[in-house]
């Protein structure tokens, strides 16, 4: 027993203990493979969070090794990612003055905050919030993602300094600059040509590690043209293995990076969830999705406190592996270990590589999160959907995004409140040669029993819409064409009722006893008649009042009328 509690807890041991030899080539292969798209990616996206460039090297190999550990997928990576940057540098970035050196703790100390986060999740099973994002709402919001990181990368890859917090000022800045000729024509010529290198690479017929021609290409450049003072490089890397760098952190720089913790975490977790849930469907598999959170709140730690940034399953590196046929976690731990040979015996490589090849690495990799088919299917099945996905865009885009964070979260609850306040609802009727009874608006033929109406509301009733609810039934039984004697709930859908609701419903049946009208359930679930006697509704609601179907409820209420 509790041997299969420990190996729950570290599935990499259960990995471990199952291996195959068979799967040791695929696996290394994988790495090797892997290892080569890290160390541009890992610069790149710490560069884009306002980072040194080594401490995203940092972020790729540790949280890789913990999640192997930890992780229940057998193949999701996980490491630094371009939908996360942009938060990542708007919540460190005020507090570290824009210093980059001082932003390092800050971004351990974030990612620490959304491991906890995370873990608590875990420990609390919390792993349904992802739902509080629905897919048009996560659509824009990567959509202005995208532009974001484009538009913070578009000044690395001219060359060019901007100003402005905002991507309305950044946008004028860059645009001044622009026109002043302040472009610096050796970045922008690099910048260009590595962009063009990655996006060819994408359309040949076989897989080729194009981000890896780019950057090995604008290094020899930059060295054979002696071309280092003439635009932006990363320099020579600090040789030597990930380390702390938490010093000069306060009680208030940790409040102060709390609530954006909160919400990375979300988004960090909905990403890697939806990621893990898929990939693990396409192979057989199933993954837990509070074991999920738990594993990334674990390399989230790791990654802070040895000098990396917060983390998230990543779309761009799994397939890597994927392709090149890994089987478990032991590729990721193949991958971090050569990259570690790299910091620990090569770290000069990077001395001429330009910081414009970078950005062009954070452009392309932002250009795969854009999603413009989803919204044009909405425009056309459901326009409301479509709004929300076009707020949410704005609201990262021109609002910021952290708070588009919340603004995305905000929608999410809006539009489920707005549906449960609003939901489906009519009138039922029999109809000839069909079982059952029927939507009377998409069945107007339908058959109405003489002194009853059959109603159905297709939500549970709550506060905001039990008078909803009421006023429904009041309308149907107004437009009667015949004194209404028995009204029958159809309650199949309802699978929750409050105390507000309830006095709705009390409140409808006083009404409706005054006009000599009884009012009865159909198909209401066990848990709600429960609620009904916790809320001390038994008295009025009696046995009599429930029937187990809609067909039993009219049976009942012909043989009244036939005795009465």
């Amino acid at each position: 027993m509790r041997r299969d509690w420990i190996l729950k807890a570290v599935p990499g041991l259960g990995a471990a203990r199952s291996y195959r030899r068979s799967w040791l080539k695929a696996d290394i292969v994988a790495g090797v493979a892997l290892s080569a798209a890290l160390v541009p990616a890992g610069m790149a996206y710490a560069e884009a969070s306002g980072l040194p460039a080594v401490n995203g090297l940092y972020a790729s190999v540790v949280p890789m090794i913990f999640y192997a550990i930890f992780g229940p997928s057998r193949v999701v990576i996980v490491g630094p990612d371009s939908s996360l940057a942009p938060m990542i540098a708007a919540a460190i970035l005020p507090l570290a003055g824009r210093d980059p050196e001082q932003a390092v703790p800050m971004a351990g100390v974030l990612a620490i905050l959304i491991g906890l986060f995370l873990i608590a999740g875990r420990v609390f099973k919390l792993g349904f919030v992802t739902g509080l994002l629905s897919r048009p709402i996560r659509v824009g919001y990567l959509n202005g993602i995208a532009l974001a990181v484009t538009v913070s990368q578009l000044p690395r890859l001219l060359g060019i300094s901007v100003s402005g917090d905002s991507l309305v000022e950044r946008l004028a800045s860059l645009a001044d600059a622009v026109v002043s000729g302040g472009i610096n024509p050796a970045a922008l010529a690099v910048g260009a040509g590595s962009l063009a290198v990655i996006i060819a690479g994408r359309f040949l017929p076989w897989n080729v590690p194009s981000v890896l021609f780019a950057v090995a290409g604008s290094i020899a450049v930059v060295a054979a043209l002696d071309l280092a003072g003439e635009l932006p490089v990363v320099g020579s890397l600090p040789q030597g293995l990930p380390a702390p760098a938490l010093g000069g952190i306060g009680v208030g720089d940790v409040l102060s990076l709390a609530g954006p913790a909160a919400g990375i975490a979300l988004i960090a977790f909905a990403d890697t969830s939806t990621l893990s849930k898929s990939l693990a469907a396409r192979r057989g598999d199933r993954v837990n999705g509070n074991e999920e959170m738990g594993a990334l709140g674990i390399a989230n730690v790791a990654t802070g406190m040895f000098g990396g940034f917060p983390v998230s399953g990543s779309s761009s590196r799994t397939p890597i592996v994927l392709d090149a046929g890994a089987r478990t976690q032991l590729s990721a731990v193949v991958a971090a270990l050569l990259v570690i040979l790299f910091m620990v015996a090569v770290p000069g490589l990077t001395a001429f590589l330009p910081t414009a090849t970078l950005a062009a690495v954070v452009i392309v990799a932002a250009a795969s999160l854009v999603d413009v088919k989803t919204l044009f299917r909405l425009m056309g099945t459901s326009r409301t959907e479509a709004l929300l996905l076009v707020v949410a865009f704005l609201g990262v885009a021109f609002v910021g995004v952290l708070e588009g964070i919340v603004v995305a979260i905000g929608l999410s609850l809006m539009a489920f409140v707005r549906r449960a306040w609003d939901p489906y609802r009519t009138e039922l009727a029999s109809v000839e040669g069909v079982p059952g009874f029927h939507d009377l608006d998409r069945h107007p033929e339908g058959q109405r029993v003489e002194g009853l109406v059959i109603v159905r509301f297709d939500a549970p009733l709550f506060f905001a819409n039990g008078e909803v609810f009421a006023d429904h039934v009041r309308s149907v039984v107004d437009g009667a064409p015949w004194p209404v004697n028995w009204v029958i709930i159809a309650a199949e859908p309802i699978t929750d009722l409050d105390t507000t609701a309830l006095d709705e419903v009390a409140q409808l049946d006083d009404e409706l006893a005054r006009g000599g009208t009884s009012l009865v359930f159909a198909e209401l679930k066990g848990p709600i008649k429960d609620r009904l006697v916790r809320f001390g509704a038994s008295a009025r609601f009696t046995p009599d009042h429930f029937y187990p179907t809609i067909d039993a409820a009219v049976g009942a209420y012909k043989a009244n009328a036939a005795t009465a």
